[in-house]
């Protein structure tokens, strides 16, 4: 399987940091790493918008997808906001995630910490075909435990 080879930007004053990486050879995600300039306190339920300190030019038909690190969830109550978060293949600036505190202690997120995971993902794009019924399935409009608890 071929792996798709895309641009990447540092961004000014973060040359010192990694670009994001996989950390086991099987890994979906890249672990990417917080540019923040000094410790960043995040209180229990709040949030902060921090930088990943780059840029990307994904291919057309592809998406990055910013979710939140197990790690940080299971151990201190971090995640992200709006999870996953999209990056299209047309933005172009800075890639930041929203982090908020659902822990019962303060969080500081340090520069160069490790503080979300990125996954690259084809898309596809669909057309509407508007039609008057839907065909019926065995399921059809069960949801939200239907099949059981």
């Amino acid at each position: 399987m071929d792996k798709p080879v895309i641009p990447i930007k540092k961004l000014p004053g973060c040359e010192d940091l990694p670009l994001p990486a996989y950390m086991t050879p099987q890994s979906a995600g890249m672990d990417i790493y917080a540019a923040v300039e000094q410790d960043t306190t995040l209180a229990p339920g709040g949030r902060c918008l921090i930088s990943a300190g780059i840029s990307i030019a994904l291919p057309a038909g592809y998406e990055a997808q910013i979710r939140p690190r197990s790690g940080l969830a299971a151990k201190h109550g971090i995640g992200l906001l709006n999870s996953p978060g999209t990056i299209d293949a047309d933005y172009r600036g800075p890639i930041k995630v929203i982090l908020v505190n659902h822990g019962k202690d303060t969080f500081v997120v340090r520069r160069g910490e490790r503080i979300a995971q990125m996954v690259i993902s084809p898309v596809c794009q669909t057309q509407w075909s508007l039609v008057a019924e839907l065909d019926e399935t065995e399921r059809n409009a069960g949801g939200f435990g239907h099949t059981g608890r």
